[in-house]
C-alpha cells in the first residue's frame, strides 16, 4: 500500500514553488485537474487512528474534497471542513451525492447537507461563531501544505478557533528539505512541538519509513522519508 501521506498530497512539480502557493494558484490547481495530492479512498491514517477523535463535531481544514468527510460523517459525526477551492467543495457534495444548501457568510459561503458543512473561502477568514463548539480535530493535509512561514500563522488560529478541550489527529511528513521542496513540505517532529505545545500536547503515535513504497519521491532525490501520526490534544 501506498503510504497515506503521499496519497493524500501533492508531490513538488516543475511549475510549484513556493511563491505560487497562493489563493490564485489553488483555485487554478483544481480548475485544471492537478490534484494528483486528492486520495480516491479514505486515509489509511484515520482508519488506523480514528478512535482518536472522540466527541461528536470534528474540523477539518483544507479539507479538499476528501472521502475522509464522508467516512467520518457515516460513523456518527458532524464534520464541519473548510476549502478554498469552491470547485473542490461542489465537487464532493455531487461526488457524495448530497444536495447542500448554500449560505454566503462574510468572506466564506457555508455548503450543508446532513451531517457536513463545509466552509469555501480561506481558512483564515473562519472565525469561532462560524466554527462552532467542536471536540476534535482532523489535519490530514493543512499543515504539510504550507510553506513555513504560514505554518506558525495557521496554529496559532487553529488555537483560537478551538479555545475548549480539543483532541486532534495530525498526519506530517519529514524529509530532508535541501533533497527535495514541496508541497508536501517537510514538517520535523521538532517543529510540529515547537509549533503546538505552548498550547497543546503532542503525542507521537505512529511513525513509518516509507521511502521504499515511494518512488516518485526517490526520482526528486529523497533519501529518507517518514510519516509521522500524532495524537494533539488540549485540555485534558
Amino acid at each position: 500500500m501506498r503510504s497515506a501521506a503521499t496519497q493524500s498530497l501533492p508531490l513538488q512539480l516543475p511549475w510549484l514553488t513556493t511563491a505560487a502557493m497562493d489563493s490564485d494558484f489553488w483555485r487554478t490547481a483544481w480548475r485544471e485537474g492537478r490534484t494528483a495530492f486528492h486520495l480516491s479512498s479514505v486515509n489509511p491514517n484515520l482508519l488506523a487512528h480514528q478512535q482518536v477523535l472522540r466527541g461528536t463535531r470534528v474540523f477539518v481544514p483544507l479539507c479538499g474534497k476528501s472521502h475522509d468527510l464522508a467516512f467520518l460523517a457515516q460513523r456518527g459525526r458532524q464534520v464541519v471542513g473548510i476549502e478554498l477551492s469552491e470547485l473542490a467543495v461542489t465537487q464532493f457534495f455531487e461526488e457524495q451525492q448530497l444536495t447542500p444548501t448554500v449560505q454566503r457568510e462574510g468572506e466564506l459561503t457555508r455548503y450543508e447537507a446532513g451531517a457536513i458543512t463545509i466552509f469555501s473561502g480561506d481558512v483564515f477568514a473562519l472565525t469561532t461563531k462560524q466554527l462552532g463548539r467542536v471536540e476534535a480535530f482532523y489535519d490530514r493535509a493543512a499543515l504539510v501544505a504550507l510553506p513555513a512561514e504560514l505554518r506558525r500563522r495557521y496554529v496559532a488560529h487553529l488555537s483560537t478557533l478551538l479555545p475548549g478541550p480539543v483532541v486532534g489527529l495530525l498526519i506530517g511528513f519529514e524529509y530532508p528539505e535541501e533533497q527535495m521542496s514541496g508541497p508536501p513540505f517537510s514538517v520535523p517532529q521538532a517543529e510540529v512541538r515547537a509549533l503546538y505545545e505552548p498550547t497543546f500536547q503532542v503525542e507521537l503515535r505512529a511513525s513509518h519509513n516509507i521511502l521504499a513504497s515511494e518512488p516518485r519521491f526517490r526520482e526528486r532525490g529523497v533519501r529518507s522519508l517518514f510519516e509521522r501520526v500524532y495524537r494533539v490534544t488540549r485540555g485534558e
